[in-house]
């Protein structure tokens, strides 16, 4: 789905509401309009508009996979053998299905899907990547198994927003 490409535009308190929901999206109303300066009333007001426009698309938390079983995270770089919307369509269906599967993205050059997967070790990356090879249409997958993640941010850089 491609978001709106006319949406409406934001203030410098809609920014700054988005900056602060997107470091800690479990703060009250009344801390949230006191760290961007209005009042809790607009704030709600706000944070609501800003929910309705798609901008906030939900609120989650973000766990620690390591802890939780999740040894392995790693990226498939997947090529299939059509570009065909069926094909395509169907691929898709496919990863959805995959709870394991964190991120699906259609991409140009040197693939058609970049998957990001974690797996409770090694044999199960293995599974996971068999999967993947023997699904119908699939020419090709690369894994790619992450070391070490010195980054990674939630949303994006919102000082940087136009509008």
């Amino acid at each position: 789905m491609r978001p709106e490409q006319n949406p409406q535009p934001l203030d410098e308190t809609d920014r700054r509401i988005l900056a602060e929901l997107q470091a800690d999206g479990r703060m009250t109303n009344v801390e949230l309009a006191g760290r961007t300066g209005v009042s809790p009333p607009s704030c709600l007001r706000r944070v609501r508009r800003l929910e309705e426009a798609g901008y906030i698309q939900g609120y989650h938390a973000t766990t620690d996979g390591y802890k939780m079983g999740w040894q392995i995270v790693f990226f498939a770089i997947v090529g299939l053998e059509s570009q065909k919307q069926s094909v395509l369509s169907g691929f898709e269906g496919l990863v959805a299905a995959m709870p394991e599967v964190r991120e699906c993205h259609m991409i140009r050059g040197g693939g058609d899907f970049l998957l990001k997967l974690v797996a409770r070790d090694a044999a199960h990356e293995n599974q996971l990547t068999a999967r993947l090879t023997s699904a119908a249409h699939v020419a090709r997958v690369q894994t790619l198994q992450t070391i070490h993640t010195s980054r990674a941010l939630p949303g994006v850089p919102v000082g940087a927003m136009n509008g």
